[in-house]
């Protein structure tokens, strides 16, 4: 009698199968998570925005002129940013009302988000991928709407 070694061929199939059902369940979670983590960037680049307006606001007593290079508020450089743009309407930015807005990089993974916080702190989600839900009054950090 031959002792057997190894596994057939049956047993090698399970667990592959096992593998791929636990990576079908994991790579979802796992790609959310990284979506997740990606939108601290828009969120602390608004709120570092909003204070330099407010800066620029206590020196000049106009938030017009503010959102460029050369001033206590210039918007964060493309070397700062890697998944967001940040943008000030320039229909926003009035003498005592500002808008600063995140947009996500088109064709990257952050493509569809918006944020916006304004000089009264409103913080916005105006724009979503599908899946997930806007908000007006806070900053949607999850899918399901939670801030």
């Amino acid at each position: 009698m031959r002792s057997q070694k190894g596994f057939t061929l049956i047993e090698l199939m399970i667990t592959v199968a096992i593998i791929g059902i636990l990576a079908a369940m994991a790579l979802p979670s796992y790609t959310a998570y990284v979506q997740r983590g990606k939108i601290t960037e828009a969120v602390a680049g608004l709120a570092g925005m909003k204070v330099k307006m407010e800066q620029y606001f206590q020196d000049n007593r106009t938030y017009v002129g503010a959102c460029v290079a050369g001033t206590v508020a210039p918007l964060p450089a493309g070397g700062d940013a890697k998944y967001f743009t940040f943008s000030c309407p320039a229909a926003t930015l009035l003498a005592t009302t500002f808008v600063v807005q995140a947009d996500g990089i088109a064709g990257g993974t952050m493509d569809g988000f918006t944020y916006t916080v304004n000089q009264n702190n409103v913080r916005a989600t105006s724009a979503v991928p599908t899946g997930w839900t806007t908000s007006a009054s806070c900053w949607v950090l999850r899918a399901d709407g939670s801030c």
